[in-house]
This record gives C-alpha cells, sequence and structure tokens, in this order.
C-alpha cells in the first residue's frame, strides 16, 4: 500500500515532505549543519561523492574519471547537489532515482529546472521530473561507466537499484536506495517478504563481493544493534559494530559497505542462515524475512 493510501499521491508526497523538513529542523536546529561530513570515494575509474542531506539521507554524485560526465543519485537537496558538482569540476547529465518517495525524488524537478537538458531515470511514474521509465536489465551509460537497472521491489512497488561498472580489475558499486542498508533493509511499505527476499538474497547478493554498497540512509549503527540481537555470537557484525561506532563519534559516514560484507552481517541477507532461523523460530527464508522485518519494526536496542 502507499504511505498514505487515503489520499492523492500528490497529497501525500506534499505530507510527506513536510514531514522530513520537520524532522530535520527537529534534529539539526535552524542552523545550516549536517549529519555526516561528505566524503569523495575515488578509484581509477569512477568517483563516488557521499552527499548528506536531512536528517539521515544520502545523496551520491557519480562522476566518470574518463569523461567527467556524471549522474547524481536521489537529489532530494539540489542545492548542494549543484555545489557537489562544481567542486568536483563534473557535467551533470543525469538523475538516478531509486524510488518516488519524497526524501528520495523531492528534489527531481527543481534540479531539472536549473540544470537544462538534464535526464531523470526511475522505476516508477510517481517520480517528479521523469523523462524515462526504466526496467530491470535496462542500460545506461554515464561516460565510460555502464549502469544496470535491478528492480527490486518492496520497500515501493518501482524500487530501482542502479549498478555501476567501469574498467575490469576495479570495483563496481550499487545504489540501493531503501532496499539494502548496511546491515538492514527497507521496510515493506509497498510489498512483502517474498518480494524482499528476491530483491536482497536472490538479485543484490549476487552481485560481485567486492561490489561497494551506498544505501539512502545512515542507519548503520541502529542495524547493526539489531544484528547482532539476531546473532550475538556473530564476530563481523562485532566488529563492524565498533567500527561503525567509531565512525559515528567523528560524524564520518559509514558508507559504502560491500556486498561480501553484507553477506556476512546483514541479518536480511541471512535469512538462509540456520542461526538466523532459530532465532526467528522458523524452518524457510521467506517465513524468517518476515519474521525479521516486524520485530525490527518494533526494535528498541539497550543503551
Amino acid at each position: 500500500m502507499r504511505m498514505f493510501a487515503y489520499v492523492p499521491e500528490s497529497v501525500s508526497q506534499g505530507i510527506t515532505a513536510l514531514y522530513f523538513k520537520a524532522q530535520k529542523v527537529s534534529a539539526l536546529g535552524l542552523r545550516r549543519q549536517f549529519h555526516s561530513a561528505p566524503r569523495t570515494v575515488k578509484q581509477a575509474d569512477m568517483r563516488v561523492r557521499i552527499i548528506p542531506a536531512l536528517q539521515d539521507n544520502y545523496m551520491y554524485l557519480l562522476v566518470d574519471e574518463k569523461t567527467k560526465q556524471a549522474a547524481i543519485v536521489d537529489p532530494v537537496e539540489p542545492d548542494s547537489v549543484r555545489s557537489a558538482v562544481k567542486e568536483e569540476g563534473a557535467q551533470l547529465t543525469t538523475v538516478l532515482t531509486t524510488h518516488h518517495h519524497w526524501d528520495h525524488a523531492g528534489g527531481n524537478v527543481k534540479l531539472a529546472g536549473q540544470v537544462p537538458g538534464l535526464a531523470v531515470f526511475g522505476g516508477d511514474d510517481r517520480i517528479g521530473g521523469l523523462t524515462r521509465k526504466v526496467a530491470h536489465g535496462d542500460k545506461l551509460t554515464i561516460g565510460d561507466l555502464k549502469i544496470e537497472c535491478l528492480f527490486t521491489p518492496c520497500h515501493t512497488s518501482g524500487h530501482i537499484c542502479f549498478f555501476v561498472q567501469g574498467e575490469e580489475g576495479q570495483p563496481p558499486a550499487v545504489f540501493t536506495g531503501d532496499t539494502l542498508f548496511q546491515a538492514g533493509c527497507g521496510r515493506f511499505f509497498e510489498g512483502t517478504a517474498d518480494q524482499m527476499y528476491a530483491a536482497l538474497v536472490e538479485t543484490l547478493c549476487k552481485l560481485p563481493e567486492e561490489t561497494q554498497v551506498y544505501c539512502g540512509h545512515e542507519y548503520t549503527l541502529q542495524n547493526l544493534k539489531f544484528a547482532a540481537h539476531v546473532e550475538p555470537q556473530n564476530q563481523d557484525v562485532q566488529e563492524r559494530g565498533a567500527w561503525a561506532q567509531a565512525k559515528r563519534q567523528k560524524e564520518e559516514p559509514t558508507v559504502p559497505s560491500t556486498i561480501g560484507l553484507e553477506r556476512r552481517i546483514n541479518p536480511f541477507c541471512r535469512v538462509e542462515q540456520p542461526s538466523v532461523q532459530e532465532h526467528t523460530g522458523t524452518s524457510e527464508p521467506i517465513p524468517t524475512m518476515a519474521a525479521l522485518r516486524r520485530e525490527k519494526d518494533d526494535f528498541k536496542p539497550k543503551k
């Protein structure tokens, strides 16, 4: 179902926008401040500028190192995007929108008005400013970078993740929006446990283990506390938790993760593991997924 199923989509998007703006003022006050320090991850073929937004969102500027052409993922704050583009010396050509929720797509129309000819891609007709609707397996390019669209419905019915490959020998990247978080996954707003199982286990976790995972929110500490609750003997979870705690104390982002790491620490990616099924009292992966999500929705970690 939609987040606000009883009102028109345009109205629900407006309500959602007001909610996130209020949350930002509540968390940060009226001064200009970010939840994390911006960071640029560089490798030979691509550059990813991690841009904090709102209370805990991330936008990502993806730059092809050869041509300096760039795409922005989920540009909810267009002014921050344009500043990052200038600082990175890039040419912005494309918007990659993971899903229609305001905190991801709410800046599309404004940004498209500021950057003539901007192409806006996404998998849902509810996405503002959309110029091309994409589907699973569709191919895009940003300069010399190759992008594959991965359809991952559940959090929303039109959710798309973007898998990016560049030079041979360089790690690929995937932008997962609100489907896959570090050590967690998105709520099942418009989907079911079998859809999230397909999205995580059958699609994203089949990507190369060195794939860099750029998710939509800074939820890592909360997610790792839940992961430790599910698998208290998981040493990888304990080590990543200590690492993430140190990062957040310095207001540094915990992204990116990797697919290989998610297979080891993310209970929602580990629903086939006996230790996770024992925790939920289930014996099959999809009921395990459903049970985990129900528990996580109400989980309050001990301080």
